[in-house]
């Protein structure tokens, strides 16, 4: 990869991260994290044994009960997800909540659908 390549890299991870902040702000309680996870889109009446995971993202904020990220698949108000990290240690099912688009990304704030402990600790 060149220099440029490199900028441009570096400068489109600064937008994506600020894009996920601005929507952070929406989310009082919300804390950066920066966990990679794997992404899929639950589909109504799909077996979830075949759910395929199409895009790896990183939370870049989460509350106890939502997780902010952005992501390249097209997704909208009330999809229904699945977020598993490597070790299969975190793998919820949430809800999309809110959305905004922008060129290239879609930032996404969802809800877990049951709870999650110990998942963010705060002091």
């Amino acid at each position: 990869m060149g220099q440029s390549a490199s900028a441009t890299a570096t400068a489109r991870n600064a937008q994506n991260a600020s894009s996920v902040a601005g929507l952070a702000r929406f989310f009082p309680e919300a804390s950066p994290v920066r966990m990679p996870v794997q992404l899929a889109r639950i589909v109504l009446g799909g077996e979830p044994a075949t759910t395929h995971f199409s895009e790896s993202v990183v939370i870049e904020f989460g509350t106890t009960r939502e997780v902010l990220f952005s992501c390249n698949t097209p997704l909208e108000f009330g999809d229904e997800l699945r977020l598993r990290n490597s070790d299969s240690s975190f793998d919820v099912a949430a809800s999309v909540i809110a959305v905004q688009y922008h060129p290239g990304n879609t930032v996404v704030a969802a809800r877990f659908r049951g709870e999650v402990p110990n998942w963010i600790v705060k002091s």
